[in-house]
C-alpha cells in the first residue's frame, strides 16, 4: 500500500499543480485540478488510516468536481452558462452534505451531477472539441463508477480500487489538457512530456524514501503526514516549474530590475516556444477553427505570454512586419497585437466618438479589449485613460448587459476574422455565417 500510495499521490499533485499553471483562469481546468487535489488527499488519508470514513468521502468528493468540469465544456452562450454555473455549484454543495451525512453505500449518491454533465455534454457533442472528448470521458465514467462502487462496497477490494480511480482521474485531466490546448491553438506535449519527466525525478527521488519510510514505520502516522506533505512541495515544483522560477527571481534578484526583466522574457519565450504550435499554413486551418483562434487572441490581447503561442503569430501580415527580424515567440505576439490593434481601429466609424449602432463592434473590442477595461467590475479601474474611454465606460454599465456586450464581441470577432481570412488566402472569402453562428454559441 505504501508504494500504491505514494505513487497516485505524487502524480495527482503533479497534474493538478500543471493544470493550474496552464492557465488559472480557465472553470475547466481549476475543477480538474480540485478533483485531482481531493484524491491526492484521500489517498493519503487512507494510507493513514484504511477504511476510514473521512478517506471514503475525500475519494468521492472527485465525481463532484469532475462534473463542474465537464459542465464547464458545455458550448454556452454567458446568458445560459451563468444560471448553469451557479446551480452546478448549489448542487455540488448539496451532494457534498449528502455523502458526509448519508451511510456508506448512500455515498454512490455523488455520481448523479456527474451523469446529468455527461448527459447535457452528449446533447451538445457536435459543439464539442476534439470530436472524441465526450465518448472518452464517458467511457472514463463508467470506469471510474466501477472503481467506486469496489471500492464503497467491498474491503477488500480498496487495494485495487484506489489506484483505480487515480488511473482514471489522471487520464481525465489529460483528455482536459488536450481539450484546452486544441481551444487555444497550443501545442502539448513537449511540455508535457518535460513537466511528466520531473514528475517522475521527483516520485524517485523523494517517492522511494517515502514509502521506505511508511514501511519500516507503519504506525507512525506523524511521520507519514509529513511524508506526503514533502511529496506535495516536490509535486507542485515539478508542475508549477515557470511559476515558481518567476517567484525565486522576483525574491533572489529584487533589486535587480533590468536582469529580472530580461530573465522573465528569456524564459516565457522559452516556455513559448513549448507550447507554440509548429509553423504551419494557416489557410488549412477550417474557418470556424480560424474563427475561434481569432476570438482567443481578442480576448488574450492584453496577454503576451498567451499571444505568443497563438497559430496567428504566423499570418502573413507578421511575418511581413518582422521582415527578419528577431524571430522569438514574444516578438511575434509584438506584431499579432499590431495587427489586431489595427483591424480593430478599421472598424471605428467617422467623426467623434459616439454610442450609436454602427459604433458597437468598435467601441466594445477598442475598450473591452485592446485597452482591457471591465466596465461591469465593482471599481472599473480607469487610471490614466483618455475622456473617451471613461465615457464608453459609463455607457457600457448604464446601458449595455453584460450578455449583450459578449454578443457584440462575438459578432464583431466574425469581422476581424474575416479581414485576417483575407490576409491569409489572398482573396476575399467570407467566412460561413452558420458555421460561425453554432461556433461563436
Amino acid at each position: 500500500m505504501p508504494a500504491i500510495a505514494v505513487s497516485a499521490f505524487t502524480l495527482s499533485c503533479w497534474l493538478a499543480c500543471y493544470l493550474i499553471g496552464r492557465d488559472p483562469a480557465r472553470a475547466t481546468l481549476r475543477w480538474t485540478a480540485t478533483a485531482l487535489v481531493s484524491y491526492a488527499i484521500g489517498v493519503a488519508a487512507w494510507a493513514v488510516a484504511p477504511g476510514s470514513s473521512t478517506a471514503e468521502i475525500l475519494l468521492c468528493i472527485p465525481a463532484l468536481c469532475w462534473a463542474g468540469a465537464v459542465v464547464s465544456l458545455l458550448p454556452l452562450t454567458p446568458a445560459e452558462r451563468r444560471p448553469i454555473d451557479r446551480g452546478a455549484l448549489l448542487l455540488g454543495a448539496a451532494f457534498l452534505l449528502m455523502i458526509i451525512f448519508l451511510p456508506q453505500a448512500g455515498r454512490l449518491v455523488v455520481l448523479a451531477p456527474l451523469v446529468g454533465g455527461l448527459s447535457l455534454l452528449w446533447r451538445m457533442r457536435a459543439q464539442v472539441t476534439p470530436t472524441m472528448l465526450t465518448p472518452a470521458l464517458t467511457v472514463m465514467s463508467l470506469l471510474f463508477t466501477a472503481a467506486l462502487v469496489l471500492l464503497v462496497f467491498t474491503d477488500s477490494g480498496a487495494i485495487a480500487a484506489v489506484p483505480a480511480l487515480g488511473l482514471n482521474l489522471l487520464v481525465v485531466g489529460y483528455l482536459i489538457a488536450v481539450a484546452h490546448a486544441t481551444e487555444t491553438g497550443e501545442r502539448l506535449r513537449p511540455d508535457l512530456r518535460r513537466s511528466l519527466a520531473a514528475a517522475v525525478a521527483v516520485l524517485v527521488l523523494a517517492g522511494i524514501p517515502t514509502a521506505a519510510t511508511m514501511f519500516l514505520v507503519p504506525d507512525e502516522d506523524g511521520v507519514a503526514l509529513l511524508q506526503f506533505v514533502v511529496l506535495a512541495a516536490g509535486a507542485a515544483l515539478a508542475g508549477l516549474g515557470s511559476q515558481v522560477r518567476r517567484a525565486l527571481d522576483r525574491v533572489a534578484l529584487a533589486d535587480e530590475q533590468a536582469l529580472r526583466t530580461d530573465r522573465s522574457a528569456l524564459f516565457l519565450n522559452a516556455d513559448a516556444l513549448l507550447r507554440r504550435r509548429e509553423q504551419r499554413r494557416l489557410n488549412t486551418i477550417a474557418e470556424p477553427e480560424f474563427l475561434r483562434l481569432t476570438r482567443r487572441a481578442l480576448v488574450d490581447f492584453g496577454d503576451l505570454n498567451r499571444l505568443a503561442r497563438s497559430p496567428l503569430t504566423d499570418l502573413p501580415s507578421v511575418e511581413r512586419r518582422l521582415a527578419g527580424r528577431d524571430d522569438q515567440p514574444r516578438a511575434r505576439a509584438r506584431e499579432l497585437r499590431a495587427v489586431l490593434r489595427e483591424c480593430v481601429s478599421g472598424l471605428r466609424p467617422a467623426g467623434p466618438f459616439s454610442t450609436t449602432e454602427e459604433w458597437r463592434f468598435y467601441n466594445v473590442l477598442q475598450f473591452c479589449c485592446v485597452l482591457g477595461l471591465d466596465p461591469y467590475a465593482r471599481r472599473p479601474r480607469l487610471d490614466g485613460v483618455s475622456r473617451e474611454a471613461r465615457l464608453a465606460v459609463d455607457w457600457f454599465k448604464r446601458y449595455v448587459p453584460k450578455d449583450i456586450a459578449k454578443q457584440w464581441q462575438r459578432e464583431a470577432a466574425i469581422v476581424v476574422a474575416e479581414q485576417l481570412w483575407t490576409d491569409v488566402v489572398g482573396r476575399r472569402r467570407a467566412l460561413p455565417s452558420a458555421e460561425i453562428t453554432t461556433r461563436t454559441t
